[in-house]
Parts: C-alpha cells; sequence; structure tokens
C-alpha cells in the first residue's frame, strides 16, 4: 500500500492527555489527522474523571474546611458555612463540560477528525473504529489507564459503598465513615476532600509509609500532616477482603508482615490501588504487539513500538502515570513522525499530589541520589528550609511543609528538589526548569526571587545546601 492509499498521515487512538495533544500537534505540523475515541466526550480520565473534577472537589472542598474549621475566623472573617453537596458537584460538573468542549474545539480549529468509536487493529495501518475502517500511515497508540481491581472486591460506583475514583466524585452524600484503601496520590486526594466535608476517613496503606516514590521525608512528614488533619492511618495493613451488609461495608484487616485478622465497618470504600494500562481490546496481537509483564507496551526514545508504523504514549508507555508526562510524550512523537527530533526528558517529570498541604518533587529522592552515589551519603549534599520561615506562608497561616534542594557534592549540580507547601505543585516548576538546564544548586540560590513568595523557600533550600541560609 502506498501513502497516497492511506485515509490518514496519522490515527491517534485514545483523546486523554497523550492522545489529543498528540493529534493536535500533528495536525499544526501538516499531517491529516485523526483521532479514534470511546467515550461521548474528548479529554480521557484527566479531564473527565481524574485530574480535572478531582481538583474541583479538592478546591471547593478547601474553602468548605477554612470557613468550618477557624481558618477563616482566624483571619477576622465570621462565617457559618452550610454544604450544598449538589451544588459542589455542579461546579465539579461546569468546569469537566467547559474542558471538554474546550478540546472538541481545538479539534475544529486544527483539523483532527474525531473519529467516535472503540478502536481495534486489524493490521499495522489498518484500524476498525466502531463500524468504519480507517487506514493510517502512523498509528499512536494513546488508550491510558484505569483503576487496578483489588482481587475479590466487586466495584459498584451506582450503589456508592465500594467504589473507585469515579465512584468517590459522584457521592450523593457525606459518608460518616470513610475507608480508603491504598495510601497513594490518588486515594489521599479523595480522602482529603471527603475528610474536609465531615467523613471520618481511615487510609490503609500495605506499606509503612504514604505516598510511594516519594522521597522519604516527604513521606514521613505526609503521614505527620494527614493525622493533624484528623484522618486516621493504619500502615503496615492488608485488606484481605471486603463484604457488602445493607448499605455498609465489613472489611477484613491483617497486617501486612501477616498476623490476626480484624474488621472494620464504613458508609463507603475506596479502592485506589494505583491504575493499569488500557490494552485490551486493541487487537494487539493482530499486529504481533505484546505488552510487557506490567502490561505496557514498549517503546524506544522516539516512542516507536516494535512494529513499522505504530507507536505508543502516555500510561500505556513505560513511565510515571502522569497527564504531563503523556502531554509531552505526544508532541514528541507527533514531531517525530514528522521528520522533526521531539525529546523527552523522563528524568526530570515532576510529581504532585494535590492535597492542602501539596507535595511535589522532581528529580531524584536522597535515598535515590545516594544509592546512585554507590551508597556514599557524602556524595550527596542536602539542603532544606521550612515553609514556617518563609514569610509568604507564614503571613497566608501555612505554616506546613518544607523545601529540600539535593545535589551533586563535587559538582553542585542539583539531582533534585521536592516541596510541601500550599503551592508546591507551582513551586515545582521552578525547579524541573532549573534541573532541565542543569543548573547548580548555586545558580539557585544567587537568582533573585521576588519577596514575599513561597519560592524564596527554593532560594533558601538551596542557599542551605551551601549551609548559608538567611532566615533559619
Amino acid at each position: 500500500m502506498s501513502d497516497t492509499q492511506y485515509d490518514y498521515d496519522v490515527l491517534v487512538i485514545g483523546a486523554g492527555p497523550g492522545g489529543y495533544v498528540a493529534a493536535i500537534r500533528a495536525a499544526q505540523l501538516g499531517l491529516k489527522t485523526a483521532c479514534a475515541e470511546s467515550r461521548e466526550t474528548l479529554g480521557g480520565t484527566c479531564l473527565n474523571v481524574g485530574c480535572i473534577p478531582s481538583k474541583a472537589m479538592l478546591h471547593a472542598s478547601e474553602f468548605y474546611d477554612a470557613a468550618a474549621n477557624g481558618a477563616m475566623a482566624d483571619m477576622g472573617i465570621e462565617v457559618s458555612p452550610k454544604l450544598d453537596l449538589e451544588k459542589m458537584h455542579g461546579q465539579r460538573r461546569d468546569a469537566v463540560k467547559g474542558l471538554t468542549g474546550g478540546i472538541e474545539f481545538l479539534f475544529k480549529k486544527n483539523k483532527v477528525d474525531w473519529k467516535k468509536g472503540r478502536a481495534t487493529f486489524q493490521d499495522a495501518h489498518t484500524v476498525k473504529v466502531g463500524d468504519e475502517t480507517v487506514t493510517a500511515k502512523d498509528v499512536i497508540i494513546a488508550t491510558g489507564s484505569s483503576v487496578t481491581p483489588l482481587p475479590g472486591v466487586e466495584i459498584d460506583n451506582a450503589k456508592g459503598v465500594v467504589v473507585d475514583s469515579t465512584g468517590a466524585l459522584e457521592l450523593q452524600k457525606v459518608p460518616e465513615k470513610m475507608v480508603v484503601i491504598g495510601g497513594g496520590v490518588i486515594g489521599l486526594e479523595m480522602g482529603s476532600v471527603w475528610n474536609r466535608l465531615g467523613a471520618e476517613v481511615v487510609v490503609v496503606e500495605f506499606l509503612d509509609q504514604l505516598l510511594p516514590g516519594m522521597d522519604g521525608e516527604v513521606r514521613k512528614e505526609a503521614g505527620k500532616i494527614f493525622k493533624k488533619q484528623g484522618m486516621e492511618l493504619r500502615l503496615s495493613t492488608k485488606v484481605t477482603g471486603v463484604e457488602i451488609k445493607g448499605d455498609k461495608a465489613v472489611l477484613t484487616l491483617e497486617p501486612a508482615a501477616g498476623g490476626d485478622s480484624e474488621t472494620l465497618e464504613a458508609d463507603c470504600v475506596l479502592v485506589s490501588i494505583g491504575r493499569r494500562p488500557n490494552t485490551e481490546g486493541l487487537g494487539l496481537e493482530n499486529i504481533g504487539l505484546e505488552p510487557n509483564k506490567r502490561g505496557q507496551i514498549e517503546v524506544d526514545n522516539d516512542f516507536r513500538t516494535s512494529v513499522d508504523g505504530v507507536w505508543a504514549i502516555g500510561d500505556v508507555a513505560p513511565g510515571p502515570m502522569l497527564a504531563h508526562k503523556a502531554e509531552d510524550e505526544g508532541i514528541a512523537c507527533a514531531e517525530n513522525i514528522a521528520g522533526q527530533t521531539g525529546i523527552v526528558n523522563h528524568d526530570i517529570i515532576p510529581g504532585v499530589v494535590y492535597t492542602l498541604p501539596e507535595f511535589a518533587g522532581v528529580g531524584l529522592t536522597q535515598e535515590e541520589a545516594i544509592e546512585k552515589a554507590g551508597g556514599d551519603k557524602a556524595k550527596v549534599k542536602v539542603g532544606k528550609f521550612p515553609m514556617m520561615a518563609n514569610s509568604r506562608a507564614k503571613t497566608n497561616h501555612e505554616p506546613d511543609g518544607f523545601v529540600k534542594v539535593i545535589a551533586d557534592a563535587e559538582t553542585d549540580r542539583v539531582l533534585g528538589v521536592w516541596a510541601i507547601a500550599n503551592v508546591a505543585g507551582t513551586m515545582i516548576a521552578q525547579a524541573a526548569q532549573a534541573m532541565e538546564f542543569g543548573a547548580t544548586s548555586e545558580d539557585i540560590a544567587y537568582t533573585c526571587h521576588a519577596h514575599p513568595t513561597h519560592s524564596e523557600a527554593i532560594k533558601e533550600a538551596a542557599m542551605a545546601v551551601q549551609g548559608k541560609p538567611i532566615h533559619i
């Protein structure tokens, strides 16, 4: 089949953050592009039932909590809040509708054809989308991920007793008691929402600390902060069963290392133990492509799979399952298909937990830095600065957290930055950009930061690497 016989230059399967960005970028580069998506709206998990709606609920619940629990009164604002949960859900739905509609507008603006339906490979250049068959010279798999099930536990979002992250967004009343299975990002974010709105929240985590993958000191501090906010943490604990009894759930728990079991009753159980790549039903067997043991599709540095003309990005490809990682890969992949040079530096991808305060990091943890130095702690220098000593955080009544800068002791090059602060997710962009340009801690320390800002804490932590912070 010659190039002229293809319906499209590029077909993207999936319209999540990676897929829709890849489609738009490909079209911008002059490639005739289509995007296959089976949802009724564009944007994938992120915009429909993930990043965006969860942030809408987090933001709204923060206002309610500030009014209900005295934070506003401390600043001379006396209020008696009343929760209108349906209205809170309404503003969440409005945010989703506006943003998903915005992507549809961008598709039309850039002349990307939306093929509505589930996609299945017939061969490497032929894909069946619903009842239509589409051919393309290059096909990008960007099908994202879905919730990892807990063996033996059935999710029923409609009933609202045992739910996943999607169901946790739609609860029609505040549960008296919610058990969150999994102390990772999603569990803590959604647990925070309902904790602030009045639920008693218990987090059950198999590991001995929350937030797997983050810096050790950050994880330790996270435990203290969430306890202070009223969450009960059951660490080093596993869930061995969940039984529905009427409108309640009864969980069976055991110590992770083994031991006697106990039961725990809850009005709502949120299962949030991770996500898995969406490859089922794609017909990968028809093109000789087999996922690895983690269910991901292996790619090279240009996002090519082992099958010529087939590419993969985002959650279905190796690496962190993050929307911004998928977006960057989508742009780079489209550029590579167009004959340009698309690159993503996977060593510098920030991660953020959007609780209050936020937890953010980029690069190596202190543990990873020491391990890469052959276990020699002397080869790694660390500077820390507490947010309680930051003038803006103190003025705003936001004392929790710190910034930590990890640098190579010999070259002073920054290896990682970790932050706990109310706006840590915004602050971490500075650190990522500095690291992308190969900055040293001295480069950051001698960069003038506006005063008073939370970001001054990054400057002071960088100064602390050399042992000379000003405000502690």
